[in-house]
């Protein structure tokens, strides 16, 4: 069953390009893994500090090894100081999605 990943992250005034830079090493290996079907970055049009990550993964265990894949882990590292607070992550799974 198809996974919805939705992750949160405010980020520390003035980092906002350090973090862009990081995340953008982590999304593109991201969309070659195995498994996942759709991995983006979007930023809040208000504030412009908070980053909206939208994932969707064919299934758990896709979930699981993007998890623990070197590029998400050096890129959790990386964001560990740029995030003004712990992300906030909501796993969803499909109810009545078009297509």
């Amino acid at each position: 069953m198809a996974l919805k990943v939705v992750a949160f992250v405010s980020v520390k005034p003035g980092q906002e390009e350090a973090f862009v830079a990081a995340a953008k090493t982590c999304v593109a290996a991201s969309r070659a893994e195995p498994g996942t079907l759709q991995y983006e970055l979007w930023r809040e049009t208000e504030g412009a500090r908070r980053f909206v990550f939208n994932e969707l993964y064919a299934d758990q265990a896709a979930v699981a090894a993007h998890m623990q894949s070197a590029h998400f882990k050096a890129f959790g590292l990386a964001a560990r100081d740029l995030a003004a607070a712990r992300p906030e992550i909501i796993v969803t799974e499909a109810v009545d999605v078009a297509g």
